[in-house]
């Protein structure tokens, strides 16, 4: 069985102690040869400078391909694809377009910006246009919070591969069966683009368990009840929640994924922990 390939999100740094975090994180995931890394771009738009410095910083430094998060919310059409012409005079070849949250975060109501991209599968159209470009795009294997239905999303995820997307990147999800499920039912609806996987080590149940409310993920009673009385142990968290999330990844290997997106929150322990377990031991080995 072959070796899956892997990719890491990181978030851009708010302070001086977070950009040395996210450095030191990078640096050691280096090590294992990422497809690519990606940054995440705030609420609205938020954080665009900080992001472009981000990326920046992995692709000048570490020598990673980086895929920003572009947002089309809050933003004209022109002043999205002035951002997308930016990278690509930077050398990034790589985006992760997405709608995007009101400047109200995920729990906002969303509105369609005046002479903006209404949705995902609107920007991807738009950026196509700009050649030269690998789009990537979101998907929701317990479908997205505002989708009437579970076929509706997937038609989404049909309509933004019909407009140019590459690739899928799954919200978290902590039960294999439900991304297995969707996807084949993708397949079946026509969608023939890779659906990556996102996983997300639960090491801060509280913290995920508000994430997941928000983003219409579930976080199964058998997962959280494995934490109770540990919440001020960090380390036994820690311990518990990759070797849970190894499990998951395991099965999912034997059920044919060949690549793994890891949300890191910056830090490496776990995410280099999962990648170790899924076989990429020979890169860790050389990388010492």
């Amino acid at each position: 069985m072959s070796v899956p390939s892997v990719s890491f999100e990181f978030f851009p740094p708010k302070s001086e102690v977070g950009e040395v975090a996210l450095f030191d994180a990078a640096s050691r995931l280096s090590s294992l040869r990422p497809e690519f890394v990606s940054v995440t771009y705030g609420a609205g738009g938020s954080t665009r400078e900080p992001t472009a410095r981000a990326v920046s910083e992995l692709k000048i430094k570490l020598g990673l391909d980086v895929a920003p998060h572009l947002t089309c919310a809050d933003a004209t059409k022109e002043e999205t694809l002035e951002i997308a012409r930016d990278y690509l005079n930077k050398g990034v070849t790589k985006l992760v377009a997405l709608r995007g949250d009101s400047r109200d975060g995920v729990e906002g109501v969303y509105t369609p910006p005046v002479n903006g991209f209404a949705y995902a599968s609107d920007l991807v159209a738009g950026l196509r246009d700009l050649k030269g470009l690998e789009l990537f795009v979101s998907a929701y294997p317990e479908r997205h919070p505002e989708a009437a239905t579970a076929d509706s999303d997937i038609q989404v995820l049909k309509k933004k591969q019909d407009n140019g997307a590459s690739a899928a990147i799954t919200q978290f999800f902590f039960n294999n069966d439900d991304f297995l499920r969707y996807r084949d039912c993708a397949a079946a609806a026509g969608v023939t683009i890779p659906i990556i996987p996102g996983i997300m080590v639960p090491e801060n149940i509280k913290g995920v368990q508000r994430f997941a409310k928000a983003c219409g993920a579930t976080v199964p009673s058998s997962l959280s009840s494995r934490f109770a009385g540990i919440e001020d142990d960090e380390e036994t968290r820690r311990l518990i929640a990759t070797h849970f999330s190894i499990q998951q990844c395991e099965q999912l290997v034997a059920a044919g994924v060949k690549h793994f997106h890891f949300y890191t929150l910056n830090r490496a322990e776990s995410a280099y922990a999962l990648c170790h377990a899924i076989g990429l031991r020979e890169q860790l080995v050389e990388a010492a």
